[in-house]
């Protein structure tokens, strides 16, 4: 992607001028920072996740010393269109995206490109990465496959019949999912599978769902630890307290589930990494200066998001999750 002109005239600028001008957001939005490159972060929705992300990005912009607008989609592809349109109308200089479902992006991508207004995603990159300046990207697949790993591992070749849980339909928890169902061995049946939408009211009701149709269910992949939780109250007040739950995100309730057994796994996805890292590469790549967070060398388009599973094992070893 071509940077434009006047995003490199602003840069020039920022290294010699310092600001602490704040740029003033509209309808949910909010604005921090200083500096003179501007950069509009549309986030997908306000999950504990995404708010921490959004705590991230936020810190991340003030050691930049860039100006930050932020907005909130709701979960609502037509709302974080509208966002990204909201953001070239205000003149960002780029766009840092947590998407709703990376198939509707398309359309924001257009539009963001037309305006000459580079795109950074987080979480997700884009097929063909040709039309964004860079992704901080999850391997969800691989998320999937290291809880998957540790199914197998645990049930040592013995039948095993297990429930997923997935979040909403879409690019992030189809893919998490896809990478566990496909990771794992041939003695394990996956007897369930049903979107609890990221929500832990509705998963509840898909755990109830599991409980009366497959008594005997041995492993339950969840696809967030707020489910998660809901997930393993419904099955211990059931009597199901033997299905072992494996999840993913890392936080600091997470991972006291996981050392007392609430969680037999979980896969720490930081949003702290992934904030920081998004905002540093997205200036460095705009031609700004090459921070520590780079390694002191421009970074590369697409960056991968370390990824480790935690068991009771290497609790102490997790990545931060959300910002202090």
């Amino acid at each position: 992607m071509t940077v434009p002109a006047r995003t490199l005239r602003r840069l020039a600028v920022a290294v010699t001028v310092a600001g602490t001008m704040a740029l003033s957001g509209c309808g949910d939005g909010s604005g921090s920072g200083g500096g003179s490159l501007t950069l509009g972060f549309v986030n997908g929705d306000t999950s504990g996740f995404a708010t921490c992300l959004q705590r991230a990005v936020e810190r991340e912009a003030k050691e930049q010393k860039v100006k930050l607008s932020t907005v909130n989609s709701q979960m609502d592809a037509g709302r974080e269109l509208a966002n990204i349109e909201d953001m070239i109308a205000r003149g960002v200089d780029a766009l840092v995206v947590q998407t709703v479902n990376v198939d509707a992006l398309e359309g924001g991508i257009t539009k963001a490109n037309a305006a000459d207004v580079p795109v950074y995603l987080t979480s997700l990159a884009t097929e063909n990465a040709s039309g964004i300046l860079g992704a901080a990207a999850v391997d969800l697949r691989r998320l999937g496959a290291l809880d998957a790993g540790w199914v197998a591992e645990d049930a040592g070749g013995r039948p095993v019949k297990v429930g997923v849980v997935a979040g909403s339909p879409g690019a992030s928890s189809d893919l998490m999912v896809t990478g566990f169902t496909g990771a794992l061995p041939g003695n394990a049946t996956v007897v369930a599978n049903q979107p609890g939408m990221f929500n832990p009211v509705k998963a509840r009701e898909v755990a109830e769902n599991m409980i009366e149709a497959h008594p005997g269910l041995d492993y339950v992949f969840v696809a967030n630890e707020d489910m998660a939780f809901a997930v393993r109250k419904t099955f211990d007040a059931a009597g199901a307290k033997d299905v072992r739950i494996v999840t993913e995100n890392g936080t600091p309730e997470g991972l006291a589930a996981v050392r007392d057994g609430r969680f037999s796994a979980t896969v720490a996805n930081s949003p702290t990494v992934i904030g920081e890292t998004a905002v540093s590469n997205a200036v460095a790549l705009l031609g700004g200066e090459v921070g520590d967070r780079a390694g002191g060398e421009k970074p590369d388009k697409i960056t991968h998001i370390p990824l480790t599973l935690i068991t009771a094992k290497n609790v102490d070893d997790a990545p931060q999750y959300c910002p202090k």
